[in-house]
């Protein structure tokens, strides 16, 4: 194919401001003229035959938010992605069909996934070459070595010009392959050999037991979780961990006891080192994404709605098996986080996400990461009483030269800063200082309560996501109905009743008897998903089994 065919004249211009996504829209002022993901976009593609840059992301991604400063707002490389492609920008919870189906290709070639997610694809939409961040030309990270993204721009556009058969037949290749890999995958019998479903009846307790193997095997027992860092809270595995630990006699029989004692015991140790982390808003409320560091203390500051939906029940589960303070308090904790401002919308919906990144002070012009959780040892003495910076400092770590560790700062954006994640609990905390327990607890408590207040008057919240997200929304439901029920706390009942009215009011038509994905500044094109329904149902059948109004179980039902 000739060169001059691909080089065709073609005058895009930025389209960010035609989204309502709220991570779309922070383009908007991009010099890279993005394109949104519509039939017009993808035919251009095939009229122009130039490859599709698709970069996705979501609104709270501190690396998003890098990769956006240090190149698509640089106008060499948006003159590269202007003239030699199409480029698109996508929201991933918007489209997580779409993320989900380059994550697969991107793990699949490269080993490892994440956001920013950026793939070149065909105009056939058959990806080619994908990754996660690259550096752009001019930043540190490029100066290290390594290719930086300006350096792959010009040779796949090279590549496609020059090799273009070859290039589509390598990406075939590829596509082939994994469809392989997931059919295997799914016959539903091991080592790819299909088995009848009347095999398949009940859950077969062996795999139980290699459930526990394999996380036994992975567990950091000094720490929590599992491998090193970074570290997710993977509550899906915890609640797993937890169950096992509460099975019935012929369960444990198979498995063991003294097993099943241990799976338990590996939840509760990790949800114990979250609370006490810095992953945890300790003055305020809510988790963060995820720990860059092993010991949680050292979070990417961005809140969900997904982890913190579901951290809730988990810790729930882990107060009812253990009476534990600490895990009641932290499950009261996010319930407050998610049915408060600003995550909970005038709608009754439960917004997305906080950002990670935020203005240190209203006069500040840059934004930073961490910069509203982050406290220095000067900050505390000129807020606090010299008694409550002297006890608080000791409780919270806080340090005169910081408590982070370089090399979990990668950008160097927190130097002299320190995380607060609890060090010493109050009864050990008082015999040191020679005190009574109550008394530095109330002391703790009163420096909690001044940093807040001190937080929420001077410095600038972060960027809040508010699309409601239908999927989400039933994780949430699910969470606070089971909450409000066992703790008998009618607020948290209260709000996930809301949250079904705000659905099923904005997301839900009554004639296709249908849901929408995302709902911001009216409900949105994207048809709901499996895990939109799914979730959303599990969410009304919770909350009929906490309120026993069967009007919950009838539009389950008719959603099922």
């Amino acid at each position: 194919m000739s060169s001059s065919s691909q080089d065709r004249v073609v005058s895009l211009t930025n389209r960010c401001g035609e989204s309502k996504s709220p991570y779309v829209r922070s383009h908007i002022d991009n010099p890279t003229a993005w394109q949104l993901w519509t039939p017009e976009t993808l035919e251009l593609a095939k009229q122009t035959k130039r490859l599709l840059f698709v970069s996705i992301g979501y609104s709270a991604c501190h690396w998003c938010h890098v990769m956006a400063h240090e190149s698509f707002d640089d106008p060499r490389i948006a003159q590269l992605l202007n003239e030699h492609f199409i480029p698109i920008k996508i929201d991933r919870e918007e489209r997580p069909d779409i993320d989900r189906q380059y994550m697969d290709f991107v793990q699949a070639t490269t080993g490892g996934g994440g956001w920013p997610l950026n793939v070149f694809v065909t105009p056939d939409l058959e990806p080619v070459f994908g990754g996660t961040y690259w550096p752009g030309p001019k930043s540190e990270r490029a100066q290290m070595g390594g290719a930086n993204f300006e350096q792959i721009l010009l040779k796949v556009s090279s590549a496609w010009k020059e090799q273009e058969d070859r290039v589509r037949e390598n990406g075939k290749k590829i596509i082939e392959q994994l469809r392989e890999f997931a059919q295997e995958g799914n016959l539903g019998g091991r080592s790819g050999e299909k088995v009848e479903d009347d095999e398949h009846d009940g859950l077969e307790l062996d795999l139980l037991e290699e459930s526990y193997q394999f996380y036994k095997g992975r567990f950091d027992s000094v720490y929590g979780g599992f491998g090193s860092a970074p570290k997710f809270p993977t509550p899906a595995h915890l609640k797993h961990l937890l169950r096992l630990g509460s099975y019935c006699p012929e369960v444990r029989e198979v498995i063991g006891d003294d097993e099943c004692l241990e799976a338990r015991n590996m939840a509760v140790k990790t949800l114990e080192t979250m609370a006490k982390g810095g992953i945890k808003d300790q003055i305020g409320h809510g988790f963060a994404r995820y720990s860059v560091t092993r010991d949680w203390n050292v979070p990417h500051f961005e809140k969900m709605l997904y982890d913190n939906a579901q951290l809730l029940p988990v810790y729930l589960d882990a107060y009812l098996a253990t009476k534990s303070q600490l895990f009641l308090d932290t499950a009261h904790d996010i319930a407050t986080y998610v049915t408060t401002k600003p995550m909970i919308s005038s709608l009754g919906g439960i917004n997305a996400s906080e950002d990670a990144d935020s203005l240190p002070t209203a006069i500040d012009k840059e934004k930073r990461e961490g910069a509203y959780y982050v406290w220095t040892m000067d900050e505390l003495k000129a807020i606090l009483t010299e008694q409550e910076s002297r006890i608080c400092a000791k409780y919270w770590d806080v340090r005169p030269k910081g408590n982070i560790d370089r090399r979990a700062d990668i950008q160097g954006e927190l130097e002299g800063q320190n995380t607060l994640c609890v060090k010493y609990e109050c009864a050990e905390l008082a015999k040191k200082e020679k005190m009574e327990e109550q008394e530095v607890r109330q002391i703790v408590q009163s420096g909690r309560q001044k940093l807040l207040a001190y937080r929420e008057k001077n410095r600038p919240l972060p960027a809040l996501d508010d699309k409601i997200v239908t999927s989400w929304n039933g994780l949430a439901i699910a969470g606070l109905a089971r909450a409000g029920a066992a703790l008998q706390t009618p607020a948290y009942t209260e709000a996930a009743v809301k949250a079904v009215e705000c659905i099923r009011q904005n997301l839900f038509d009554e004639t296709s008897h249908t849901l929408r994905r995302v709902y911001r500044e009216g409900p949105g094109e994207t048809p709901g998903f499996a895990d939109d329904y799914a979730f959303f149902i599990s969410g009304l059948i919770d909350l009929y089994e906490a309120t026993f109004d069967s009007s919950w179980l009838e539009f389950a039902d008719m959603l099922q």
